[in-house]
């Protein structure tokens, strides 16, 4: 049931964001620069094509835009040599070496060790 309200849901925003699209561009497009006015299916072609090009929600490329992407992508990097053995880094590390030409990795484990520890 779950799932037929959510693809119900997705539809009828689909509909509506594309709906604002072709309003807009007919409304404001052709008064500006002279061009044609479009279709339900170009609108949708052109929100799709903006959503491809920049970002799908939360503001742009993951949280935050570019750098929050990297940060969290760092945190969870953090997270998972956190809580390897000494063995299964230095594994990791090795594998990374070969996979990545040497690509240095090693700043996160310290930079996690420098943070001050607080307790509430």
């Amino acid at each position: 049931m779950k799932g037929i309200k959510f693809t119900l849901l997705f539809a009828l925003f689909a509909v509506a964001a594309t709906y604002v699209v072709m309003s807009l561009w007919n409304w404001l497009m052709p008064a500006i620069f002279g061009v044609s006015i479009i279709t339900f299916w170009q609108a949708l072609g052109i929100f799709i094509l903006a959503k491809i090009l920049f970002g799908f929600g939360r503001g742009g490329w993951g949280h935050g835009g570019h750098y929050g992407r990297h940060y969290y992508w760092k945190g969870k990097m953090q997270e998972r040599l956190k809580h390897m053995s000494p063995e299964e880094r230095e594994r990791f590390r090795e594998e990374w070496k070969k996979r990545c030409g040497g690509w240095k990795y090693e700043h996160w484990e310290h930079q996690k060790e420098e943070e001050p520890k607080t307790e509430l």
